[in-house]
């Protein structure tokens, strides 16, 4: 029988069974809109204050600072606009390159509303020019939206400093975290964020439901008006089975983070791995400060979706690099604007892991990826010896 790796868990994550036990009696019995006055109602509105009070507590905000949402995209677009709606006299909005498309095509909207928008530019690692954002960051700066860690290449930003910067300004600080959280231990008071995204079939739970912390005291304007729900910020009943599966995922994740340090061990053998074994290969993004469980990496005189398919028939799961543009013949984004060429930008995969991946995993992986690779470029034209 033919052995499965699943290697592509920054598109998804299996919903765990924990999750779905907690999820469970939400669907049979605590079924109730939390908005009724009944007790049916009133006693799923105390199981959403416990959910929110959860994913409060786990990074380090109050409860009334959560908000939920319908994913990651849907809280990107809401702290966004919301802020630069929400602005008193101030037009620009400062962001980079490397940005989720939730982020950028959120940005350009807003440049056609007139608003001023400054993409900043990247390092070879990924890692956001400092001193163009020091230099962008003015007296007419609404928000700064930098992402925690890349969702293609895995690079962590100095959120912290980016933050430190920005506030100088006076300018609002926003951050993208959905491939963060779960992965690495984040806590919002330790960032200096205003505000921060994350999206739970990152982590463990279904797709659909997100989370965007907004500071005390933070006003930005409603992406979505209803009936009242989310304290009159988001309107919409709330999702109720989700958000106790977002919470139950979220304690579950945290608690696990000791493990990350195993995946990141395979990570670093899967990379030395390939780097031994391939030649015209290359590490793409930090080697150092970056997702645990992330490699990106790049293959000279080869296509990445012919790749995958044959990875796919030996049964790996990878993936080119965002799943949300897999669709798109054009290459990464994030690599163009890290450097790489445009026709080696195609070459590229990555591959993440989990806590449920192995080191047998790992081994199968280095197994069948060279022959792959070999294969392809025993095709091209253009690859010496050929």
């Amino acid at each position: 029988m033919q052995r499965t790796v699943y290697a592509d868990n920054a598109a998804t994550t299996k919903v765990t069974k924990e999750v779905i036990d907690a999820m469970m009696p939400i669907f049979t019995e605590d079924w109730g809109n939390p908005s009724s006055l009944h007790s049916v109602g009133q006693n799923a509105k105390k199981i959403l204050n416990t959910a929110r009070e959860d994913i409060a507590r786990e990074l380090g905000c109050f409860a009334n600072e959560i908000y939920f949402t319908s994913g990651g995209s849907e809280a990107d677009n809401w702290a966004i606009k919301g802020a630069a709606h929400a602005a008193k006299g101030r037009r620009k909005i400062i962001t980079s390159k490397i940005e989720h498309h939730a982020v950028l095509h959120t940005c350009e909207a807003l440049e056609k509303e007139g608003f001023e928008v400054v993409y900043l530019g990247v390092d070879a690692d990924g890692f956001v020019d400092m001193d163009e954002l020091k230099r962008e960051c003015d007296e007419n700066t609404a928000l700064v939206a930098i992402m925690y860690a890349n969702n293609e290449i895995g690079t962590i930003e100095p959120i912290a400093e980016i933050a430190k910067i920005a506030k100088a300004a006076g300018a609002l600080v926003f951050t993208d975290a959905v491939q963060a959280v779960g992965s690495i231990d984040v806590k919002v008071d330790a960032l200096g964020v205003d505000m921060l995204s994350l999206s739970g079939h990152k982590l463990g739970s279904p797709k659909g439901i997100g989370a965007l912390y907004i500071r005390k005291g933070v006003r930005i304007a409603n992406l979505i008006d209803g009936g009242g729900q989310e304290r009159g910020k988001r309107g919409g009943t709330e999702n109720l089975p989700y958000i106790v599966g977002l919470a139950e995922a979220l304690k579950n994740a945290n608690a696990n983070l000791a493990d990350m340090d195993r995946v990141k061990a395979l990570r670093d053998r899967l990379i030395d791995g390939i780097a031994e074994k391939i030649p015209y290969s290359r590490l793409h993004g930090s080697k150092d400060v970056r997702l645990p469980g992330n490699v990106n990496v790049g293959f000279d005189y080869i296509e990445g979706e012919s790749m995958l398919l044959l990875l796919n028939m030996n049964g790996i799961c990878a993936s080119t690099g965002s799943a949300c543009s897999s669709n798109s013949l054009e290459p990464s984004h994030v690599l163009l604007s890290i450097g790489v060429p445009h026709e080696k930008a195609h070459g590229s995969l990555r591959l993440s892991l989990s806590h449920d991946n192995t080191e047998e995993d790992v081994d199968y992986i280095l197994e069948v990826l060279p022959k792959v690779v070999e294969r392809l470029r025993a095709m091209s034209p253009i690859y010496p010896g050929n």
